[in-house]
């Protein structure tokens, strides 16, 4: 298995230690979270820029890739909504984006295509990772290891302006993305 792959699988393992984190009754529980989430989050980068680096582009690749990309945001975003620091409604609606991505490309699969990620959607993947970073930065900020950062996250005009606009055009961005991965890929469904 080549090292952006290795690094895919990484992303998936680092996840659980992720999810985790939220369950473990400790000071830093948040701060540790954002920290492993950060490294999982550099992973993305790091495979994609290595295997276009390398010519080692696989179809695994093509495959994994998104799909832990996927597992990691939606855990973020669930244990977000379950904390109650984003509006579920917000999950639901990037998750249903990333479930009609992921059918998309199950049908692409099953008429013998495999479809890598676009332009648009690592736009959205990094938008979603600046929200997470954002929201989970703000709950660390409350704890000891990142304590320096509550004058940045103290409620304010200011701070709830930033969060709003971060989180709603998250979720425009992702809706778009995926109405333009639909819409690209619309030949798929020539047969409905």
């Amino acid at each position: 298995m080549n090292l952006p792959n290795q690094l895919t699988l990484a992303r998936l393992v680092l996840t659980g230690f992720f999810v985790a984190c939220f369950y473990v009754p400790w000071a830093n529980a948040y701060s540790i979270a954002v920290i492993i989430f950060g490294i999982a989050s550099f992973t993305d980068y790091l495979d994609g820029k290595i295997a276009r680096a390398r010519n080692l582009v696989t179809n695994f690749g093509k495959l994994f890739d998104p799909l832990a990309d996927k597992i990691l945001i939606a855990a973020a975003f669930i244990l977000l909504s379950v904390d109650k620091t984003i509006p579920s409604w917000i999950t639901i609606a990037i998750l249903s984006r990333e479930f009609f991505v992921t059918g998309i490309r199950q049908i692409a699969a099953g008429q013998g295509a495999v479809l890598a990620a676009e332009k648009l959607g690592k736009h959205k993947m990094v938008w979603q990772i600046i929200t997470v970073l954002y929201f989970m930065l703000s709950a660390a900020s409350r704890e000891p290891l990142f304590g320096f950062l509550k004058p940045l996250f103290a409620p304010s005009v200011a701070h709830d302006w930033i969060g709003g606009f971060i989180i709603y055009f998250t979720t425009a961005l992702t809706l778009v993305s995926g109405f333009s991965y639909f819409w690209k890929n619309r030949h798929l469904f020539n047969d409905a």
